[in-house]
């Protein structure tokens, strides 16, 4: 079994709402409550993310430039980049990058993301949580609407 990393992952998204808002999404723990985690307090660099299903990462932020990039630590030591451009008429166009995965996570990891920018787009676009809140409906059972 290979132990090199996998390749990165690149997703994009358009978001109706300007880069300053979606960049607090991200970069604020209420942000970040409104449709990734639980909660995800932030003291200096670092952030401590609790998940509905009771997981934790403490995850360092690498890069804080707002409104146009945030990048932080993930699962297993990968990097997530969120890169934020003007559309042009006053909404985002938003490109995900992790890097860095380990062998094996990618499909899970793909697949995980689009759950989570889907959900950002309902709640900064629509004001809408697609989340069920539910404790055993997590991702960790096989359930997507974290």
């Amino acid at each position: 079994m290979s132990t090199a990393p996998e390749p990165a992952i690149r997703w994009r998204i358009h978001l109706r709402s300007p880069p300053a808002q979606v960049f607090e999404r991200l970069a604020t723990a209420e942000g970040r409550r409104s449709f990734w985690a639980r909660s995800a307090e932030q003291r200096g660099d670092e952030i401590e993310f609790v998940f509905l299903s009771g997981q934790r990462l403490r995850s360092t932020v690498h890069e804080s430039r707002p409104p146009h990039r945030f990048a932080l630590s993930y699962f297993e030591g990968s990097r997530v980049t969120f890169e934020l451009e003007p559309d042009g008429t006053g909404g985002t166009d938003l490109t995900l990058t992790e890097e860095g995965l380990p062998a094996g996570e990618r499909d899970d990891n793909l697949a995980g993301w689009v759950a989570v920018l889907l959900t950002l787009k309902a709640v900064v676009d629509f004001a809408v949580d697609l989340r069920n809140h539910d404790a055993r409906r997590t991702w960790l059972q096989g359930y997507v609407d974290v």
